[in-house]
């Protein structure tokens, strides 16, 4: 493979980024291209941050994300560099996107083949035309949202007006909410459902929502689905990878416990062996709001300013190893509530955990059989719940419950006798993904899409309190999803880069 061309503008400069999330790898990566000295700082062992991977008596279960979307934003990552990302990794077309099971028996698929889901839609008596006209709703909104907020990485409501101008805002459907938005298409309330449960891409309600989140079944429609060969951790090697060729020093296993500060200024960071990085600009992959707390200890007073930045959801990861195989499921099944307004406004309203949640189940073998043994399945399932809430703390038999009820679910809706079927268990709380990330209350996502709170905007990348400070990941603009913290890494990338040619004589 040929050597990237070093920056015209290279930099004297040195940034630190501290985390291996994809968001700091991004970015990582991004500076290095710009000529600047990095160095990556990792509490973990691994890159990837809750790309993660536990592998257990023949099974190997992706931890987190199992799905990937808008893969030419990690493309431009190797392009730029003179690279390949396919000889980095392979990924593999996922079919069917989706399989949607509901209590009354209808089962039907989400595929991007026109025909196939016309015969699909025929199940629901739903017309092909009334759904290719919320398809086109959707791209609208995409292509609006993709040329300003992701791709000039716009961060609040002031750059986007000076972006978009105000005639250009009743095209983003301010008035309604993503299930607003989408109800006027779509007649058949099951199809409703589905087309609402995109928004689990950023863990949040189509009920709260703003409607121009209808944007996101565009991202899978017309750019699909993938999974990685291998496993979704490879995505992060690969990564990792790019990043060594490119000079950027890694540390993992080497914690960073505070960013030392003086006036506005983020003089770098001290690690937990009592050792200290100077940088000229500190790049955080751990969340805003926790990286305030536990890095900088600013003051309640800075960060009441930050509330309308709620966490989003979290949820029950249950990994299942089991010694038969499930054929009614393909790589990715939603088993949904039979009241999913329900089931929303208790996890995002009143802060409980849900009595008859939506299940996110995956099975990865169909698509990578070396997942499991042979003749055997490997079950990842996901219900939405709340993040943690020190004033209500979950106990743990509420959780165990919660998994109990989830089992009998999914036995009650096809998948008969799991339970003697089990024979690897692995179940991670909000109390272990807070443990294991630092994310805000146990998050998954980042931060909440919600109208009312903070109309979908996310934290902005630069901070407002130190002037050499930023910010990537699912809590920054734009937002949570593999791409979306990809294109906040780059995006923070470039805009160090544009800084430091602004300021040079």
């Amino acid at each position: 493979m040929s050597e990237p061309v070093p920056s015209s503008q290279a930099s004297e400069k040195n940034a630190i980024v501290i985390g291996a999330g994809l968001g700091g790898l991004s970015a990582a990566i991004t500076l290095a291209q710009e000529g600047f000295r990095v160095s990556l700082f990792e509490k973990n062992a691994h890159a990837g941050g809750k790309l993660n991977v536990l592998e257990k008596e023949g099974f190997a279960f992706d931890l987190g994300p199992s799905i990937l979307t808008l893969p030419h934003l990690f493309e431009r990552l190797f392009k730029r560099a003179k690279r390949r990302m396919s000889d980095y990794a392979t990924l593999l077309p996922v079919r069917p996107h989706w399989r949607n099971f509901f209590e009354d028996g209808t089962v039907f698929d989400l595929t991007p083949e026109p025909d196939r889901m016309t015969e699909e839609l025929a199940k629901l008596g739903e017309s092909p035309k009334a759904f290719q006209h919320f398809l086109d709703y959707s791209a609208r909104l995409y292509d609006l949202i993709d040329r300003g907020y992701f791709e000039q990485g716009l961060d609040g409501v002031r750059d986007f007006r000076r972006f978009y101008g105000l005639v250009a805002f009743p095209r983003f459907d301010l008035l309604r909410t993503m299930h607003g938005g989408g109800a006027r298409f779509l007649r058949h309330p099951h199809l409703r459902d589905v087309m609402d449960f995109f928004i689990k891409y950023v863990g949040s309600s189509a009920y709260d929502a703003p409607a121009f989140m209808n944007c996101l079944p565009t991202i899978q429609f017309r750019y699909d689905l993938w999974y990685v060969e291998g496993g979704m951790i490879r995505l992060a090697q690969a990564l990792r990878t790019l990043a060594e060729e490119l000079g950027v020093a890694l540390h993992f296993g080497q914690e960073v416990v505070r960013i030392r500060a003086e006036g506005r200024v983020a003089q770098g960071v001290e690690l937990k062996d009592g050792s200290f990085q100077a940088a000229d600009y500190v790049v955080s992959n751990m969340e805003t709001i926790p990286a305030y707390q536990r890095l900088l200890g600013m003051p309640k007073s800075f960060l009441r300013r930050l509330r309308r930045f709620e966490p989003a959801c979290s949820g029950l990861v249950l990994d299942l190893g089991l010694d038969r195989q499930y054929p009614q499921l393909a790589h990715h099944n939603f088993f949904f509530s039979g009241n999913q307004q329900s089931h929303f406004r208790s996890v995002f309203r009143r802060r409980e955990i849900p009595h008859d949640p939506t299940l996110y189940v995956v099975a990865a073998g169909r698509t990578n059989p070396a997942v499991a043994p042979p003749g055997c399945d490997n079950l990842k399932i996901l219900p939405h719940i709340p993040c943690l809430d020190e004033k209500r703390p979950v106990p743990d038999e509420a959780y165990r419950a919660l998994r109990d009820r989830v089992l009998d679910k999914l036995e009650r809706m096809g998948l008969t006798d799991l339970r003697r079927h089990i024979v690897v268990e692995h179940m991670w709380t909000p109390r272990d993904i807070q443990a294991q990330y630092y994310s805000n209350r146990g998050a998954i996502y980042g931060v909440v899409s919600n109208r009312w709170k903070n109309f979908g905007f996310k934290t902005p990348k630069q901070s407002s309190a130190f002037d050499n400070l930023y910010f990537v990941g699912g809590s920054v603009n734009p937002g949570g999803g593999m791409p979306m913290v990809a294109l906040c890494g780059q995006n923070v990338g470039k805009a160090i880069a544009a800084r430091e040619r602004s300021q040079r004589p």
